[in-house]
Formats: C-alpha cells, structure tokens, sequence
C-alpha cells in the first residue's frame, strides 16, 4: 500500500461566467464569509474552519473546476510527493514551490489520471476561527468533494496506488456494478468519492454542519432563496450522514450534510452497498426517491478544463 501523505481536503476552486450571481449565492444563501478578493476572483472561508478559504470563485467564459486542494504535513512532505509522482510518470502542472494565492505555502500542481487538476500543499496561514453556535446554520467546514468519470474503478485505483488514499466503501448497482468509491486520506470517511457518470466533471462538493438542527435550517433558508432542491433531506447508509443537495446559479451540485461518521483505521473493512435497496441511500425514507432525473442533475456539463492549468 502506497504511504499516504496527504491529510486533508483543504479546498476546491471553480471558474464561472455569471461570476457575481455565484458570489451572492454562496455569501448570502449558502453562509461562506469571503476573506479576500480581487477583480473576478473571491476566496470563501467558513467560519468553523482553520482553512484559508474552502471555495475559491474566478470568473471566466467557461465554467470549469479549477481545481481540488489537499493539505499536507510539511513541505518536505510536498517535495516527496512530487519525486513520487515523476517517478510514476504523473505530469505536473507547476512544480514544488512558494503559493501565490491567499494564505500562502508551500505546493504544487498536477493532473490526476482524468485530467483534473490537484494541488498539494502545506504551511498554509491558518485563520482565525470559531465554534458554530447552536442554531447557527452556515457550515463549519468542507467535508469532501465527489467527481464524475466514466471508469471510477481504474480512477480510484489510481488514487490508492500514486497518493495513497485508502477505500472506505463502495455503491454497487445489480446492473450496472460499481457506481461510487468513497475514499479517505483520514479517519473521516471520506474526503473524496469518484462516482460514475457520461464524461469527467464535478459531481458535488459537501458542507459539514454543525448538527441536524443547523442542517435543516440552512436547508431551509437555500429553498427560500429558490436554489432548486435536488435530493433531500434524508441519511445515507454509506458515511451515515445527513444531506440536502441543491444546485447552485451555475448549476453544480452543492450538499449540506452533517455527522459524517468517523473510522477506526484498524478495524474497518469496506462495504459493498446496494444502491437498488431504498435504505441504501436514505435510512430515514424522507428523501425523494433517487431517479435518473436526480442523477442528471449531478453529471454536470463536461469540463473543459482538464490537462489544462487554471491561470491561477
């Protein structure tokens, strides 16, 4: 098993044209504080979260992930990654070095085996942060991200293998076999999930709240804004977590979810789940029943930015 050092989902950052409308959505309905900003490019911190920033926004023509952060220990640990990944023939997008973007650091950038691109770092300035209250229902941190691809087997393999994530669980259809791979760089049951979809593109990106009662709130107030409710609100079998999934003005699915269950590392074995069984993917049956209409929402538009760099 290859070592992991990597520790953490620190941020994920996207590119949209209607650059304002995604701002106001993600400031006043959502409940991301920016910290930071400049013509056509925010970073949007929660208030619960040591992190910089948890969503970065820049405006362009074409709407795009970005990419996807991880943190890890050490800048040492940094330059290891990236002789691992030369050694295994991983083309780097910008190579170990001092970040330009808020919070600062130490990191690079590469594309993983779809073309997305991922960026490592660590010595990031922290922020100055604080408990959620009761109540309060804005999130508390990211929780994880999930990303389309056609083949999420060899795309999760390749994950294991070059960086180290470890499975947690796996949704399997009678049909259609394995349909999402949840996996952890931590004791939380995932950071990152790869579900199967027609092409390479954001699934979603989760929000942890403090507890159900913030969840429902929050949940709340982004149907009375008119964000359209995807799925929800209901328990998932696979993390026993919480969700409501809506979309956001671009279209990307977001989630606000809560209690994502905790593993010990030395007992746990994976799952295989079921996803034609109802409990599978709501215990609680207060959810719409999942539909293919549900599962459109979430393949999201084809990314055009894969094996290409962000500008920033």
């Amino acid at each position: 098993m290859t070592e992991s050092l990597i520790t953490h989902l620190r941020h994920v950052d996207l590119a949209i044209p209607d650059y304002d409308k995604q701002l106001a959505f993600y400031t006043d309905v959502w409940g991301l504080t920016s910290v930071a900003n400049d013509t056509g490019i925010s970073f949007l911190a929660a208030e619960g979260s040591p992190e910089r920033y948890i969503i970065r926004l820049r405006k362009d023509e074409d709407k795009r992930l970005d990419l996807v952060s991880f943190g890890a220990a050490s800048g040492s640990d940094v330059d290891t990654l990236a002789e691992r990944l030369i050694a295994k023939g991983v083309r780097l997008a910008a190579e170990p070095g001092d970040l330009a973007t808020e919070g600062g650091g130490y990191g690079l950038r590469f594309f993983d085996l779809d073309g997305r691109t991922i960026e490592v770092s660590a010595e990031v300035e922290t922020r100055q942060h604080r408990k959620i209250e009761e109540r309060e229902a804005i999130p508390v941190r990211l929780s994880h991200v999930v990303l389309n691809g056609t083949d999420p087997d060899r795309t999760a393999q390749w994950y294991a293998d070059t960086l180290g994530f470890r499975l947690t669980d796996t949704l399997s259809h009678p049909e259609m076999g394995p349909v999402m791979h949840f996996m952890r760089c931590n004791p939380q049951h995932h950071s990152v999930a790869f579900a199967r979809g027609p092409h390479v593109s954001l699934h979603h990106v989760s929000f942890e709240m403090r507890g159900v009662e913030e969840f429902m709130r929050g949940s709340g107030r982004v149907i009375r804004s008119g964000a359209k409710l995807v799925w929800g609100h209901g328990r998932h079998t696979a993390g026993d977590n919480t969700y409501s999934y809506f979309l956001d003005p671009q279209n990307n699915t977001v989630e606000y979810t809560t209690e994502l269950e905790e593993l010990d590392e030395d007992s746990w074995h994976p799952h295989i789940y079921d996803t034609s069984d109802p409990l599978t993917q709501d215990q609680w049956g207060t959810a719409n029943p999942f539909s293919e209409a549900i599962a459109k929402d979430s393949f999201n538009d084809v990314d055009p930015g894969l094996f290409v760099a962000p500008p920033v």
